[in-house]
């Protein structure tokens, strides 16, 4: 007869559908499979991984020493996998597994995970659509490190500094702020999204003063090249440079062109009403020219809204009428 005392209760919550959906994806192999294992470790770095995203979409947010604590009341095991217990997931160990994560690589580690959700959710790679976004931060962020120094142990010598290699970390620092904190450093993050469904295949962290013009097109071929898809880059008008241009000459891409360019300045303020095509899209029309830039020839779209050409002459009479009842200076 089942005894009310050896039962136990833990929470699952809407964590049991996250834990599914990291399953199903494979994070915790491909994971293990890029980062390996040490003897004798308790829970391996792809378990860890999953309780770090269980644990930020607990909608919690706590330090890392108090990780093991949000595991105390929910299902570790049932949620994490068999035998990890919440006392394994302190931060001497999250400290370690993300050390490895670094050096491995977030974008690669992140790309082999999405690559297998395109593969079991069968998402088209027929476009792909480019961004970048700022993230504000509070504190120092110091980028001088302290000298490092190598002592000779015994018969123990300890490589010099030069000889170690790791990947360059990024700056937090001052720059351009998308969410309008300029008076905060930052760091850049860097986004490729499917165009079915928005789904994110890559990513790249970036120091804080790094201009989207200077890295889009390195960015894209960089993509290309690792998802063997023939994939249409969409970006914004930070694409449209004469580098850019040249660096993407084999591959396929929409952008805006700006309208500090002279050639497209000249473009949209010369052309007659009367080569504009009415388009399918109702209120639309446009004018497609070929034009040859950095080189390489290119289809451009001048594109016509009627609507917002009716907005411009409401807004311009607007104006004059504010400008014509502001009394004038004797």
């Amino acid at each position: 007869m089942l005894n009310i005392k050896d039962i136990e209760i833990k929470n699952i919550d809407h964590l049991g559908i996250v834990a599914g959906i990291v399953d199903s994806i494979g994070l915790v192999s491909i994971i293990n499979n890029l980062i390996g294992s040490e003897a004798g470790e308790k829970v391996s770095a792809g378990h860890v991984v999953k309780a770090m995203i269980l644990n930020g979409l607990g909608m919690v947010s706590k330090p890392l020493y108090m990780f093991p604590k949000f595991f105390e009341s929910i299902a570790c095991e049932h949620l994490i996998g068999a035998g990890v217990k919440p006392e394994y997931l302190n931060d001497d160990k999250l400290g370690r597994v993300m050390d490895k994560l670094f050096l491995k690589g977030l974008d690669t580690i992140f790309l082999a995970i999405s690559l297998n959700v395109v593969k079991k959710f069968e998402i088209s790679l027929a476009s792909s659509h480019l961004d970048s976004s700022s993230f504000h931060l509070h504190g120092e962020y110091k980028t001088s490190l302290p000298e490092v120094i190598f002592p000779k142990i015994g018969n123990i010598q300890f490589p010099e500094e030069s000889e170690i290699k790791s990947p360059e970390a990024i700056k937090i620092t001052y720059g351009y702020s998308r969410d309008h904190r300029p008076d905060l450093k930052q760091f850049i993050m860097e986004l490729v999204c499917s165009g079915d469904g928005d789904i994110p295949i890559f990513l790249k962290a970036a120091s804080g003063n790094q201009a989207d013009s200077a890295c889009f097109g390195a960015i894209a071929v960089s993509y290309l090249n690792q998802i063997k898809v023939d994939s249409l880059i969409v970006a914004d008008c930070a694409l449209y440079t004469e580098e850019n241009i040249k660096l993407m000459s084999n591959i396929k891409w929409l952008s805006r062109v700006p309208l500090t360019l002279k050639l497209a300045k000249y473009l949209v303020t010369t052309l007659p009403e009367s080569e504009f095509i009415k388009s399918e899209l109702d209120g639309y029309s446009y004018v497609e020219k070929k034009v040859s830039y950095a080189g390489i020839e290119q289809r451009w779209l001048v594109v016509q809204s009627h609507a917002r050409e009716n907005q411009t002459y409401i807004n311009y009479h607007k104006l004059l009428k504010k400008i014509s009842l502001v009394p004038k200076p004797s």
